[in-house]
């Protein structure tokens, strides 16, 4: 069955808001729940804007572990700069025992230059940040095997993105699931070239799971995406948090 994940932002809102919508798409059966990693607003529905209320994301997957029972959860994606290699997996280690084994880990080599220049990392550039991945995600697998307690589970492991030279080849090499973004045509080409560099290492393609990012409404493409491999639909509801449309992809996930 194909899993429906939510994206909430953490912009433009209430704490008090956020938590009743998570509690909203957990009762309302979604499988996966996520946030995101930044620190300024990113949009207001008029177009780009970078000032408003915003919340950080780790902080708050800590409190989403207490307060939900049954639905998996995450950051879609970490931006890999923001934290040291091993202390993000402790953090990821302890909210995963706090949610009792529902975290997962989404990463990536992050992008929104304000975040970089009002926190004071490093922004580098492209290639660098996704340098700085490859170093990272190592560590963090042997930092989770070297923690005393371990993990409940295996943590899955997301990675975001579609750079055909790196991306997708840390996709193959470290990730549990890839989390897409694009049309159907994009989606295909993109998976094929996953499929690639997983024949490259070994790695049997069928076990990683292929999550792509659609526009609320548009449940039309759902079948064709599922057709190209789509294990898992996301749709980002910002605030005010309508779920009207989730009401929509839960039944047709429950009639498929």
């Amino acid at each position: 069955m194909t899993r429906i994940a939510v994206q909430l932002p953490q912009q433009h809102t209430t704490y008090p808001q956020i938590r009743d919508a998570v509690m909203r798409v957990e009762e309302m059966g979604a499988d996966v729940v996520y946030n995101w990693d930044h620190f300024y607003p990113l949009w207001d529905g008029e177009g780009d804007q970078d000032e408003g209320k915003h919340y950080e994301c780790w902080t708050m997957l800590g409190a989403w572990a207490e307060q939900t029972e049954r639905i998996e959860f995450g950051a879609l994606v970490t931006c890999n700069s923001y934290r040291n290699a091993n202390l993000l997996a402790d953090m990821a280690r302890t909210v995963d025992h706090i949610s009792g084994g529902r975290l997962i880990l989404g990463i990536g080599s992050g992008w929104f230059e304000k975040d970089y220049d009002e926190y004071g990392y490093d922004f580098g550039t492209k290639v660098s940040r996704l340098r700085d991945l490859e170093r990272a995600l190592p560590i963090i697998e042997d930092r989770l095997n070297k923690l005393e307690p371990r993990p409940t589970r295996d943590i899955p492991i997301l990675i975001g993105g579609g750079g055909e030279k790196i991306t997708l080849r840390l996709v193959a090499q470290h990730a549990h699931t890839w989390h897409a973004y694009g049309g159907l045509e994009t989606f295909a080409h993109k998976s094929k070239v996953l499929d690639q560099w997983c024949d490259k290492i070994g790695r049997d393609p069928a076990t990683i799971l292929r999550s792509i990012g659609v526009k609320p409404d548009g449940i039309e493409l759902a079948d064709e995406y599922v057709a190209l491999g789509a294990g898992e639909i996301t749709i980002a509801l910002p605030a005010p948090f309508d779920m009207s449309e989730l009401e929509r992809w839960i039944s047709w996930r429950d009639a498929a």
